[in-house]
């Protein structure tokens, strides 16, 4: 009975190891046998089972968002926040909680390096109004909610800003959604001061959904590199340059 809650338990966790497991629980395979090739794809398998081989994304789930050309710090400062319980996502947290920082700046460089295309995810049929909404939450904000605009900390053109602060375009709406409700549930945090929970709880539930399509069905520009370090001056508190950050 042990033997297979650890099966189940690690089918769940890391299914690319459940065939090397099922040997050594049968004989088949001894410790001495196995040898694991140190290269960097097998350091960041547990990366790409779900986010893609080249940080892609997986679009048809809606909730394994892309990597690939995200700025690096902002990729590390993730793993950081998963480790430290910022961030509460269980496979995530059980996959970084022995790694290292060096590691995890190595894992983050290499999908910040990618360049990969960027593939068109489903958004839900709304009412017009409602998209209007969500473009207005994005270029202009709202004065009365003091919600300033999304573009006013990831870039005119949403590719993000170096060297925390990630782009929003090519995002699911699931994930976008799922991740401002993390904000307000407090299931997703960074250090202080979190401007991004503060602005997701300023927002009504449809507020979220509006942005959230917007942002899903939102043209992907030509150039998708974040905008250079300095270039943008957050309307809030944020702590977004000096290297805290926030964001999707």
């Amino acid at each position: 009975m042990k033997t297979t809650a650890v099966l189940v338990r690690l089918r769940l966790v890391l299914p690319w190891m459940l065939p090397l497991v099922v040997l050594f629980a049968s004989g088949a395979v001894h410790a001495d046998q196995l040898s694991v090739p140190d290269t960097l794809q097998q350091r960041i398998a547990a990366c790409t089972t779900c986010h893609g081989l080249h940080g892609e994304g997986s679009p048809g789930s809606g909730f394994f968002p892309r990597l690939a050309g995200k700025p690096a710090g902002y990729l590390t400062l993730q793993l950081q926040n998963f480790q430290r319980g910022l961030r509460k996502y269980a496979p995530m947290q059980y996959t970084v909680r022995q790694l290292s920082p060096a590691y995890m700046r190595e894992i983050a460089e290499y999908f910040a390096a990618q360049q990969v295309p960027y593939e068109r995810t489903s958004v839900p049929e709304l009412a017009p109004s409602v998209l209007q909404r969500g473009e207005q939450l994005v270029t202009t904000g709202d004065p009365a909610l003091k919600v300033p605009p999304c573009q006013a900390c990831h870039g005119k053109a949403l590719t993000g800003t170096e060297p925390v602060v990630p782009g929003l375009v090519g995002l699911p709406y699931d994930y976008i959604s799922s991740q401002l409700g993390s904000w307000r549930t407090g299931t997703r945090a960074s250090a202080a001061p979190d401007c991004m929970a503060e602005i997701a709880n300023r927002l009504a539930p449809a507020d979220i959904t509006a942005v959230s399509a917007w942002l899903a069905s939102h043209d992907v520009p030509s150039n998708t590199h974040a905008q250079p370090a300095g270039s943008i001056t957050p309307p809030l508190s944020c702590g977004v340059l000096d290297g805290r950050g926030n964001g999707a």
